[in-house]
């Protein structure tokens, strides 16, 4: 994922990672984990697929910076299916299996119908939390300016093994920004999410491009 830093002269911090969506038209056993963090200075960390390593295990000491990729989660429907309600599951070009926690994890076996999402959230002290929010837009569309609402998307989530699933919760995009989950002090949360296209209407024949922004930020 592409991950930008950015540091506001109000104090808030926030990082964002972008994931990019794909519809394609024809006229086309996971795991979440909620885990603790050494106490340090303020730092976020926040991956959503392919990404760095967040340093030694607990620690969230790696160098800071961004991995450059932006994954790409697609769906093509067969002519057979066009708009008959049926729900499509969508493929990934992640292969980011292992935690990015440092714990050597396999959180998510089967990356190209996944997408591992982290977050975490390091401090020395107080009671601040940070917030990881997904923004979307209206739709995603074709070169020929046709529309498929952003809200034909969804995720789950499932975390065999573990006893937090939901840490960062199933969800369907808005079209907006829409909070996801607090993330409390010293806290990292982790899971995988697998995407889903509604297929709820007849669409022109095209290629239908989106792309989401992820951002973790705190006071």
């Amino acid at each position: 994922m592409k991950r930008t830093a950015r540091h506001h002269r109000t104090t808030r911090s926030a990082v964002g990672a972008c994931l990019a969506l794909l519809c394609l038209a024809e006229i086309a056993t996971a795991h979440a984990w909620s885990l603790t963090l050494t106490s340090g200075s303020r730092r976020l960390f926040l991956h959503v697929g392919n990404g760095a390593l967040s340093g030694s295990s607990g620690t969230l000491n790696g160098t800071a910076g961004t991995s450059g990729a932006i994954n790409l989660v697609q769906v093509t429907v067969p002519v057979a299916q066009l708009g008959n309600g049926t729900d499509l599951p969508m493929t990934s070009d992640s292969t980011q299996a292992v935690s990015l926690y440092g714990d050597g994890n396999n959180t998510c076996p089967t990356p190209a119908s996944q997408v591992m999402v982290g977050a975490g959230y390091r401090r020395n002290s107080g009671s601040a939390n940070a917030t990881l929010t997904v923004t979307s837009p209206a739709n995603l569309t074709s070169a020929s300016g046709d529309t498929i609402p952003f809200t034909e998307i969804s995720w789950t989530v499932s975390a065999p093994g573990s006893g937090a699933p939901n840490v960062i919760p199933a969800g369907t995009f808005n079209g907006g920004t829409q909070t996801l989950v607090t993330v409390p002090g010293n806290s990292y949360f982790e899971n995988c999410h697998s995407f889903v296209f509604a297929n709820n209407a007849v669409r022109a024949a095209g290629t239908y491009n989106g792309r989401v922004t992820y951002t973790l930020s705190s006071p």
